[in-house]
Parts: structure tokens; C-alpha cells; sequence
């Protein structure tokens, strides 16, 4: 299936399929792509398929699209094109291609922008899949969940970045680097807390049995490869 992968500064926020005959990107919430930044328009950009061909509309926004770094008012989308819209990017990736984003990790040393990019249900949400295992081969760390309607669940954190939290109201992102698991808050006024500690903007290293809150619901963090 087509798909955009949306990111900002580098760090993937979300995969975005392409499902439907029309995905429109904007800011007010009723967009399929809701991007809350002042620099993007209520109705900015549709994304839609005629016959095997997928374009790109910009809606006549203030700011405007550009693709490939080119403005636009209706492209053809090719797999592998750049799509920019105020600070954020979408790549387009044609069914069956693959993405480098996927895969993009984020330098914990600097605080993760603050922005809200979508709408969700008021439940705790983690945006990739679980597995018992990471990407190379090692046992993933994991994700227990100790309150709320999910109490009990384990996620694996298999990949190199997953996001978890309510989006419009408290998210944050869990980094896989080559020196351990980092957490650093994204979205929402209040900081989740490790071990009842407020995180704060800057990322923060993950230990073994490490309890954290976020969005009202607490979890523990565990890893296979650091215990003991």
C-alpha cells in the first residue's frame, strides 16, 4: 500500500497509509493529517489516486507545498518524493517501496520539538508492532503496562523509534541507540516522570525496571539485555 512517512528535524512521527481516496493534510482536526503548526494552513494538502496515478493538491494554502524542494500547486507523486509543509517533511513511498525513515533514530542530547501531529482516542497507544525481538536479533526490551484498560499488555520495542501516549494530550518517543533505550517527551504540557522524577525536555536513559508515567497510565520498562 502507498504510504508518507511523516518527520520533523529527523525523527519519524508517523507512517501514514494511504488508503483512502483522498488523505487531506492540514491543521484543523478534521484533516486525515492533522499537523497543529501556525506556518500550516486549516486545509493545506490533499493527497488523492486517479487510476493508478497518486497527486499532490496544494489547497491554496497560505505558506504552500513544495515537493523536491520545487513549489507546487498539483504534482504527480513519484515513490522517494520529499514533501515539505511548513517545518515538517512526508516522504512518499509507492506500494511495495521501502524507507530509510523508518529506520531513523534521533540524538538524545537535544529536546524533541514539542508538536501535536495528530488526533487519538483516549487510550494509551503505541505505534509499533510487538515482537520478541529487536532488528538484530536480540531480545527486545519491552513495555508492561501496570494501570489503565490495558493493564497487564506487553510491547516489544522492536524498533529503533516508537511513540507512545494520547496524542493531543501527552506523547512521547522511546529511542533504541547503541547505548541503551532513551525516552524524551514530545507533546503535552505536563512531562511524563521516570521512577516519579519529571523528565523534563531533555532525553533521558532507561534502566531495567524503570517505571514510568505517561498520560495518566503507569508501565515498566524492562531490559532483557541490561538485567542482571
Amino acid at each position: 500500500m502507498p504510504r508518507m512517512v511523516l518527520s520533523l528535524d529527523g525523527v519519524v512521527l508517523r507512517e501514514v497509509n494511504l488508503s483512502k481516496e483522498r488523505t487531506t493534510i492540514g491543521r484543523r482536526s478534521h484533516n486525515d493529517v492533522v499537523i497543529d503548526n501556525l506556518a500550516v494552513s486549516g486545509e493545506h494538502a490533499v493527497v488523492y489516486a486517479s487510476g493508478s496515478d497518486i497527486y499532490l493538491e496544494d489547497l491554496g494554502s497560505t505558506n504552500g507545498t513544495t515537493v523536491n524542494g520545487q513549489p507546487i500547486k498539483k504534482h504527480l507523486l513519484q515513490s522517494g518524493d520529499i514533501v515539505e509543509i511548513g517545518k515538517y517533511r512526508l516522504k512518499f513511498l509507492a506500494d511495495g517501496a521501502t524507507g530509510s525513515e523508518t529506520e531513523v533514530d534521533i540524538d538524545t542530547s537535544q529536546p524533541l520539538r514539542r508538536e501535536f501531529y495528530g488526533p487519538g482516542p483516549a487510550t494509551i497507544q503505541v505505534r509499533q508492532p510487538a515482537g520478541g525481538a529487536d532488528e538484530g536479533g536480540q531480545p527486545a526490551a519491552m513495555i508492561k503496562i501496570l494501570s489503565g484498560a490495558n493493564a497487564g499488555r506487553e510491547l516489544a520495542l522492536v524498533k529503533a523509534l516508537t511513540t507512545i501516549g494520547r496524542p493531543g494530550h501527552q506523547v512521547a518517543v522511546i529511542t533504541r541507540r547503541p547505548t541503551g533505550y532513551f525516552i524524551a517527551h514530545v507533546e503535552g504540557e505536563v512531562f511524563p516522570t521516570v521512577n516519579g522524577a519529571n523528565l523534563g525536555s531533555a532525553a533521558h536513559p532507561l534502566k531495567d525496571k524503570d517505571i514510568i508515567e505517561l498520560a495518566g497510565v503507569k508501565m515498566e520498562f524492562s531490559n532483557p539485555a541490561a538485567a542482571g
